[in-house]
């Protein structure tokens, strides 16, 4: 069994989806849909590791399984690495994506555009260590955001070696080059090598 913590249904969904293909049908995983009572934690690290560790960490503790969790975020070299670690909440966290999305743009007006997604997954057990694993996926920030697939920043992440951005590509396509993607292929390879 392994849990995904994140409430987050986009995430969760790519998440579920990634490792049930990575780790084989020997596996059963889950959400936190199926943990209704179960309230996130506060995000207070000062790393995308931290972060990953928390969710992973309290969410093991709560449900009484071996939890994944991750943290990631965009960085944008001309906005001195913002939004960075507090992607989510840029602009405050209500503020929907399309409009944390145009302010970005109204930013790098006549700037240059290099950014990249970083992104750092835990996997905690009930008792015993948390393990850390990350990855950095380098790329550039559209003129203008483009594709209907994704979530988040995706339609103005733009992948040089594809022409295109993140929501512009095919789900499955995503999950293998994205730094969620990588990531995860890495802690799957894990788990299937410390599997209890």
């Amino acid at each position: 069994m392994l849990v995904v913590a994140t409430r987050n249904q986009s995430k969760a969904s790519e998440m579920v989806k990634i490792l049930s293909e990575l780790l084989g049908e020997s596996w059963e995983v889950r959400s936190l849909a199926d943990y209704p009572d179960y309230p996130e934690p506060e995000e207070t690290g000062d790393s995308y590791a931290a972060n990953a560790k928390i969710k992973a960490e309290a969410a093991a503790g709560a449900t009484n399984e071996r939890c994944i969790a991750d943290d990631a975020g965009l960085e944008i070299d001309a906005l001195g690495g913002a939004p960075g670690l507090h992607s989510k909440r840029f602009g405050g966290e209500d503020l929907p994506f399309p409009d944390k999305i145009r302010i970005i743009l109204e930013r790098l007006d006549g700037k240059e555009r290099d950014a990249r997604f970083r992104c750092a997954v835990a996997i905690s057990e009930p008792e015993g260590p948390t393990m850390v694993f990350e990855s950095v996926k380098e790329g550039s920030i559209a003129q203008k955001p483009a594709g209907e697939r994704g979530f988040g920043y995706d339609s103005i992440f733009h992948l040089p070696e594809l022409n295109c951005t993140f929501a512009q590509i095919e789900p499955d396509h995503k999950n293998a080059v994205s730094h969620r993607g990588i990531v995860l292929a890495e802690a799957a390879q894990w788990l299937r090598n410390h599997d209890a």
